[in-house]
């Protein structure tokens, strides 16, 4: 009986086999989890969502200009506004859209300095692309900005239409962003 009860004692903890398919079991679970969460979709999906608010928002500051003078985006009164470029007009979509954007190495091609009659009556700051955009720095903007957003104005229709190109890249889930109104 003493020999029985010494072997039962003695057998403690547990076996190598057992240990390595507890292990096997926790990787191939946080495997799952990680495939399951995929941060780097995440953060994409958090920047599109930042890039669907910021073309909503100046689509809504434009608009809200253009109604504040009766239709126009420029105005006669306003000379800040008045050096500011109009949006062209355009009936093709984005390929030749305007960039939003002033002098700065990237803000080449066709482009629109829409800040001196937005900021800072209809929105605090130009909203810029979470990924590819660059603020102003200062309340003057001297040294420019690049929201990497652009924007046009149907010909035929007269609606504008806010796009972020960077949205359509592989990279950032491939989603079309645009609002026109």
């Amino acid at each position: 009986m003493n020999t029985i009860k010494n072997l039962k004692g003695s057998q403690k903890g547990f076996t190598l086999i057992e240990i390595l398919v507890v292990i096997g079991m926790i990787a191939i679970l946080a495997t799952i989890v990680l495939i399951a969460i995929n941060p780097a979709r995440q953060f994409a999906q958090t920047r599109n969502s930042q890039r669907v608010s910021n073309v909503n928002t100046i689509l809504n500051a434009y608009g809200q200009r253009v109604a504040d003078n009766k239709g126009l985006f420029q105005s006669s009164t306003d000379p800040v506004c008045l050096a500011a470029m109009d949006i062209p007009s355009t009936a093709v979509s984005e390929a030749t859209a305007a960039k939003i954007c002033f002098t700065l190495a990237g803000c080449t091609g066709t482009t629109v300095n829409m800040r001196p009659c937005l900021v800072p009556t209809y929105m605090s700051e130009l909203p810029v692309d979470p990924k590819s955009g660059t603020a102003c720095v200062d309340s003057t903007c001297t040294a420019g900005y690049d929201t990497a957003y652009t924007i046009w104005k149907d010909a035929t229709t007269g609606r504008v239409t806010v796009f972020a190109p960077t949205a359509s890249t592989v990279s950032e889930l491939n989603q079309d962003i645009r609002v026109t109104r």
